[in-house]
Formats: structure tokens, C-alpha cells, sequence
């Protein structure tokens, strides 16, 4: 025998298992209920354990936002006009930047965006002007973000 026709045979009793275990594994699902059974529980235990991830990785996004506001704030941010707004131009071209980067670098552009929010002097219209330029995504982080912070951004206390 050639070598074509070892691995032509191989081949074809390979393709012949895969297509046997296909119509057993089709026949088991139509007419075994038990088997049925244990096919949805392992749907149902699967999207449980996704689910439960998901809100883990949801859970750890927030808590790494709450530390970074919780930084920032610490930080301080300038009081004079000229700082204010040299700190303002400073974080918005950050942000710009840091979207160019894709949804990777997301969180961190929300923070920059957040910094120049918190030095602006009419946040509300800022928020507007955020609305029709930055991404969703963006935003969405950004509004979390606001909401962790200790005092409003928009002049009023949060309660």
C-alpha cells in the first residue's frame, strides 16, 4: 500500500466515525428523555456559570472605578483659572487620546473625561457636549463614575 492510500482510508474512516457518532448523538437526543434532560441541565448550568462571570468581571470594573474616582478626588484638582483650564485642555486631549486606543483603554478615558468635569465651570453643558461626542461606552463608564464620585460635579450634593 502507498502512503496516498493510508492516509486516503484514514481520512475517510475518520470523516465515517465523526459522521456514526453524529446520527447516534442525534438519535440519543430525539428519543432518549433522559438524555434530553441532561443535555438542559448543561445548558442551564453552563449559562449559569457564564452569567456568574460576567457579573464578576462587572462587579471588579466598578470596584477598579471606585478606586480610581476615590484617587482622583484625593488628588486635588487646581484652583486657579489659568491651572483649571490648562488642567481641563490637559485631560480632554488625554481622553481624546486614550479613545483612539479602542475599547481597551475605555475606563481610563471615562477618568480623563471625569477630570476635566470636575474643573469646568458649567458641567451640565459640558455633560451635553460629552453626549454628542464621546462614545456610549464612554459615557456609560463616565455616569458611573460621577455617580461614585464623592460630591456632584453638577453643584449638588449627592445623598
Amino acid at each position: 500500500m502507498q502512503t496516498s492510500q493510508i492516509l486516503t482510508a484514514s481520512a475517510v474512516t475518520a470523516v465515517a466515525l465523526t459522521l456514526a457518532y453524529a446520527v447516534y448523538f442525534d438519535h440519543r437526543r430525539r428519543h432518549d428523555p433522559e438524555f434530553r434532560r441532561s443535555l438542559a441541565r448543561e445548558r442551564r448550568k453552563h449559562a449559569k456559570a457564564q452569567k456568574a462571570v460576567k457579573e464578576a468581571e462587572a462587579e471588579n470594573e466598578r470596584a477598579q472605578l471606585r478606586a480610581a474616582v476615590a484617587a482622583a478626588n484625593e488628588e486635588g484638582y487646581p484652583s486657579g483659572v489659568e491651572e483649571r483650564e490648562a488642567y481641563f485642555m490637559n485631560e480632554v486631549a488625554r481622553g481624546e487620546q486614550l479613545l483612539q486606543h479602542g475599547e481597551s483603554k475605555a475606563a481610563e478615558a471615562a477618568l480623563c473625561f471625569y477630570k476635566a468635569l470636575r474643573v469646568y465651570p458649567d458641567p451640565p453643558n459640558l455633560i451635553q457636549i460629552y453626549e454628542k461626542t464621546v462614545p456610549k461606552h464612554v459615557l456609560d463608564i463616565l455616569g458611573q463614575a460621577i455617580a461614585l464620585g464623592d460630591t456632584s460635579v453638577l453643584g449638588e450634593p449627592i445623598e
